[in-house]
């Protein structure tokens, strides 16, 4: 039987809470195990539609993140998310990441030392959520005698973000899990999984979920899927790369084992930022490396190149017109 990761659905600030809803309903009823809500700076704040999904969902996991200790104090996201967990009846995960700096520089807040701000925000939530009173003077947070007023469920799992080294060893020690983002190519993320689940056993923890985020086009006509496929990862193309040109990091989770040159790279940028066709643009590698595409049958058989790879889940952000219904088409094949 081949091995496959869990299927989720990632759902985002950009779509209305009706929208969250809906998929969420079509995730739960296609058999998939989750749903992640993605928070990007200054779109909708995705809690109340994570809560309007918990409460239409009786069996969905709610993953919320990835939330950030700069705009978000760690006293917060404990109060939040243990009230989160609370409506679902236990069915929450949680993600924190040291978030987009430059829009945390926007919001004239300061954005040093991103990964001391996870490593302290991971470990004050789990200490408010095990019901401590929590006196700690950190480099980036302080909190003085807190204990939350309720008692949130304990065990609530955290995973933490991050394409660096750093981050994925820190992932491995301290965390549930590790999330990944879009536009993270096979290589890399075979690498991460690698990385993140060594310092893990190291650190005498066993093993740790991976979840990747991917863009989904399924269709029975897979020269319609992959021009579904093309246009989604077009979108985002042009932003991955020039965040690339800034962090080396970045540049790595989307060359490593992608099959595409840099200046390939560097060129479809340029093109898609021209405005042209991001199907005249990307070819099928681009395809291959961001996105799990086609058929059924191929969609399967990525999915299962991803699990080799040492991903546990993949939650996908369905590209194609009426994603209720590739939800639908998928989860009978798959779940």
């Amino acid at each position: 039987m081949t091995l496959l990761p869990k299927l989720a659905v990632r759902l985002h600030g950009g779509m209305a809470v009706q929208q969250c809803v809906a998929q969420a309903r079509a995730a739960e009823a296609a058999g998939f195990a989750g749903v992640w809500f993605a928070e990007n700076p200054f779109a909708r704040g995705i809690l109340p539609a994570a809560a309007a999904c918990a409460v239409a969902t009786a069996s969905l996991q709610i993953g919320a993140g990835v939330f950030n200790p700069f705009n978000r104090h760690p006293s917060l996201i404990a109060m939040e998310i243990g009230a989160l967990d609370e409506l679902a009846g236990g069915r929450v995960r949680l993600a924190i990441g040291s978030g987009i700096g430059s829009a945390i520089e926007r919001m004239g807040m300061s954005y040093a030392r991103p990964l001391t701000a996870v490593a302290e925000a991971v470990a004050m939530v789990r200490a408010l959520l095990r019901g401590e009173t929590v006196t700690s003077t950190g480099k980036m947070f302080s909190i003085d005698r807190v204990k939350l007023d309720y008692v949130p469920r304990a065990d609530i799992a955290i995973f933490v973000t991050g394409r660096g080294d750093a981050s994925l060893k820190l992932a491995g020690e301290i965390a549930d899990g590790v999330l990944l983002s879009n536009m993270c190519a096979p290589g890399f993320a075979a690498r991460a999984a690698a990385v993140a689940q060594e310092c893990a056993q190291a650190a005498g923890r066993g093993a740790i979920g991976i979840v990747q985020y991917m863009s989904c086009c399924v269709a029975a006509d897979r020269a319609e899927a992959h021009r579904a496929a093309k246009r989604a990862i077009g979108e985002m193309l042009p932003t991955y790369w020039a965040l690339g040109a800034r962090l080396p990091a970045a540049r790595t989770a989307l060359m490593d084992g992608s099959a595409i040159a840099e200046a390939e790279f560097a060129s479809a940028a340029q093109r898609l930022r021209d405005g042209e066709d991001p199907a005249a643009v990307l070819d099928d590698r681009f395809v291959a490396a961001f996105a799990i595409a086609g058929t059924v049958a191929d969609c399967c058989a990525q999915l299962a190149d991803r699990a080799t790879a040492g991903v546990t889940e993949v939650a996908l952000t369905f590209a194609g017109a009426d994603a209720t219904a590739d939800m639908a088409y998928l989860g009978a094949a798959l779940c």
